[in-house]
């Protein structure tokens, strides 16, 4: 039992195409796998820097004694905490001053609360108020009701949105 010519030469075509077709899908596969090894590449150091930015928040708060500043998702983590007091409730005060109150080391109701007459003095002079000033908008009376949870007293007498 033999081939003929013709079968020979069947037999040598789909050769020569399966050969063929085979290369063609691995030039196509030499592509692709370039392609994924770049985005491999690409993801590992993308997952670097985020490592590194956690890193970087995480020495940040470890340097600093409380969050940078209100609004922030570490203030409201902070004062969820009760690590700090949200001082900008206090008629007078807002959210710059209250930074600079807690830049001054102040960031609880009862430490306003406690301010001798020359500590107050000395805070004014800090935050570059007017002499009485905080005895004027009676800083210590509303932490004492703010840290009392006194909110509807403190509402109706300062008109703050608590």
């Amino acid at each position: 039992m033999g081939f003929t010519a013709n079968q020979w030469a069947i037999l040598a075509l789909v050769l020569i195409l399966g050969w063929l077709i085979g290369l063609l899908s691995r030039s196509g596969g030499v592509k692709w796998r370039r392609a994924y090894e770049e985005e491999r590449v690409a993801r590992q150091a993308a997952e670097r820097q985020s490592i590194a930015h956690r890193e970087r928040i995480a020495e940040l708060e470890r340097q600093t004694a409380h969050p940078v500043g209100p609004g922030t998702a570490g203030a409201i983590g902070a004062a969820a905490a009760g690590q700090r007091d949200d001082l900008a409730l206090i008629a007078g005060i807002g959210r710059d001053r209250e930074i600079s109150l807690n830049d001054a080391g102040l960031y609880r109701y009862r430490q306003i609360e406690d301010l001798s007459t020359a500590d107050a003095a000395a805070l004014e002079a800090r935050l570059g108020l007017r002499d009485g000033t905080i005895r004027q908008e009676e800083w210590r009376e509303q932490a004492a009701m703010l840290r009392g949870n006194d909110l509807d007293a403190h509402r109706t007498r300062y008109g703050t949105p608590v």
